[in-house]
């Protein structure tokens, strides 16, 4: 404690307010305990680290104490309980129902499960405020597993194993998936920002396949957009970066996540990341699965509704969890801004240029977004994450913002 009072007090007499600070408050004896308590509490706002929840428990508190009106929370979650999405639970059946069941390939390749209750959380910096539903119980994410595909990729370009995401794909990752003269011109940031229009198949599944448009045989041989040039939200293109990213890391994905991701921000074990049933391939010697981008045709991330909050209130932080810089604050500012599509970042963070997706949010915050709906809501604004599940679309979470906001302080 010693060094860090001897920090803390140096930069405070450099600001010449310890004498007025002690003298102000007329003490006459405080302990070592109290003195770090007055200096800490008299440091400016960003100078003291947030509250992030430690490993296997989170802190709570009252609306009130969170600075939210406790009748217009009440409300908000009330609003959200009763705007259940109405697929069904089974979702496999759910997929054969959706548009994915009318693509011209339809089968799944990875696993399914019945999902769970309407769920949400929602936290006021960093601490729990209100939960609802099974928080703890783990489920398909759908395309949120896009946001942490992305992170990986992320940790990858803070460690230098992509050296610019503006670098092309090809010239890290040999071999025949970015070969070709139009794949060969993909960059990293293509990828990530789905305007590749990467052409190929991968996992049995052609990228034609996914959300054909008008005439098949015409869809099929129409002209390649130029890398950069048009948003197309495909998912064998975002199994495509997943394999890439593989490659490039040389270890399966969900370990590289793990280790230098989920646990140091203190997530369950309970979470599971899954490729398809025939996305193996040998490297390096060893069977390694290479992953999906989310459940389009199974598969994807499956996790708790509470270790979403917990990634939500990592990007929240612009990648720092506590003293620790988990994901670089460059690469949140990369994922936060707009591409091609003004709307969207990196994958998957939607984002809320000119409040088009969320009128009633600031145009500052985002959504980890996927089917079902599975959302995080970002937002730095009002210091807020807000995890919605099952949820029957923006539009209704966009009113459990309208009220939590409402009385925000």
């Amino acid at each position: 404690m010693g060094t860090a009072l001897s920090a803390i007090g140096a930069n405070l007499w450099n600001r010449r307010n310890l004498w007025f600070l002690l003298a102000g408050r007329s003490v006459k004896f405080v302990s070592s305990t109290g003195l770090a308590a007055l200096l800490v509490a008299a440091l400016p706002a960003e100078a003291q680290s947030p509250y992030v929840p430690p490993r296997d428990s989170w802190a709570r508190k009252a609306p009130a104490e969170a600075g939210l009106n406790p009748a217009l929370v009440d409300s908000a979650v009330a609003f959200a309980k009763a705007s259940e999405s109405p697929g069904p639970r089974d979702l496999e059946a759910a997929h054969f129902q959706s548009v994915f069941g009318r693509e011209p390939m339809p089968e799944p390749l990875g696993a399914f499960r019945p999902r769970g209750d309407l769920t949400g959380i929602i936290v006021r910096h960093g601490y729990l405020v209100a939960e609802w539903g099974e928080p703890d119980r783990v489920d398909l994410t759908f395309s949120v597993t896009k946001s942490f595909l992305s992170t990986v990729a992320g940790l990858a370009f803070d460690r230098g194993l992509i050296r610019d995401v503006t670098e092309r794909v090809a010239d890290s990752v040999p071999g025949e998936h970015f070969a070709s003269e139009h794949n060969a011109k993909i960059t990293w940031e293509h990828l990530l920002r789905q305007t590749s229009d990467w052409q190929g198949t991968l996992w049995g599944k052609p990228d034609w396949a996914d959300r054909p448009q008008g005439d098949l045989e015409r869809w099929k041989a129409r002209p390649r957009n130029e890398p950069g040039t048009v948003y197309t939200y495909n998912d064998v293109r975002v199994n495509a970066l997943a394999l890439a990213s593989l490659m490039v890391w040389r270890r399966p994905l969900p370990q590289v996540l793990r280790e230098n991701v989920m646990d140091p921000i203190g997530a369950s074990n309970t979470w599971r990341w899954y490729g398809y049933d025939n996305s193996w391939i040998v490297l390096d010697g060893q069977l390694v699965q290479s992953m999906s981008g989310g459940a389009h045709w199974g598969g994807g991330m499956i996790i708790s509704a509470r270790d979403m909050a917990r990634f939500g209130l990592l990007t929240l932080r612009k990648g720092k969890w506590g003293d620790r810089q988990v994901l670089s604050e460059e690469w949140i500012r990369l994922a936060t801004t707009p591409g091609v599509n003004n709307g969207y970042g990196f994958m998957n963070y939607f984002l809320n240029t000119g409040r088009r997706a969320m009128p009633s949010a600031p145009e500052q915050s985002w959504q980890h977004r996927g089917a079902g709906n599975n959302i995080i809501y970002v937002d730095p604004v009002n210091d807020l994450v807000v995890v919605a599940r099952w949820i029957n679309s923006v539009r209704s979470l966009d009113g459990v913002i309208r009220q939590l906001l409402a009385g925000a302080q």
